[in-house]
């Protein structure tokens, strides 16, 4: 992740721009304009193509059935929000919240988490402490993301996004030998996180709220 140090904090102050971001419309969804010897030519009419009805009524990418009324009360709520993004986003929290986790660093999980998830990560964070161990996590790649619920309670949202991850684990003790894992065998896991956020609050952010395995 780190080229140098300028370069490294160079994409790690992206990533957490990202997550500020998180579910909102970046702005390039739009298609880009077409010369003016394209717009103004003489142009076929295209032939119509006909859509499977199964095609039609299938959820977009990114998202599970179940969760599609829960994600359009969101949008109707804030035209702002973009599947997607949010998506990509979440990957990007994934990620931030795991090596700050594994790396011990609480202030960065008291912005991403809330209260009772930042208490259970500072609680098995003091625990590792005390036992003298020390962990050499590494995500290895993100698998599939997928939006699994959706729900908007007065401008309450919540987003349940299952993540599908290969990561390498290794825990050693206060002497530095290897008690448990290994560098080179990736553990494939399956989670649920789910993020929540305030609509048309002042703090653009989505945090963490629970997380569970799917």
């Amino acid at each position: 992740m780190f080229y140098v140090v300028l370069l490294a904090m160079i994409a790690g102050f992206a990533a957490l721009r990202l997550y500020m971001v998180l579910g909102k419309r970046t702005g390039h969804e739009q298609p880009l304009p077409k010369p003016a010897e394209d717009r103004f030519a003489p142009q076929a009419l295209p032939r119509p193509v006909e859509v499977p009805a199964e095609a039609r009524d299938a959820p977009p990418r990114h998202m599970e059935q179940r969760a599609e009324s829960g994600i359009r009360a969101i949008i109707a709520a804030d035209s702002q929000f973009s599947l997607p993004t949010f998506v990509d986003g979440a990957k990007s929290a994934y990620r931030l919240i795991l090596e700050a986790f594994w790396k011990g660093d609480e202030e960065t999980l008291t912005w991403l988490t809330d209260d009772a998830v930042h208490t259970a990560f500072s609680q098995a964070i003091a625990e590792r402490a005390a036992a003298g161990h020390t962990i050499e996590n590494k995500l290895l790649s993100i698998e599939r993301a997928t939006v699994v619920e959706a729900s908007l309670t007065g401008k309450q949202a919540r987003i349940a996004v299952r993540i599908d991850a290969d990561i390498s684990s290794v825990t050693r003790d206060s002497d530095g030998t290897v008690i448990a894992g290994s560098l080179s065998d990736a553990i494939e896991t399956h989670e649920i996180w789910t993020f929540a956020r305030t609509l048309k609050s002042s703090d653009p952010n989505w945090k963490l709220v629970e997380t569970d395995e799917a």
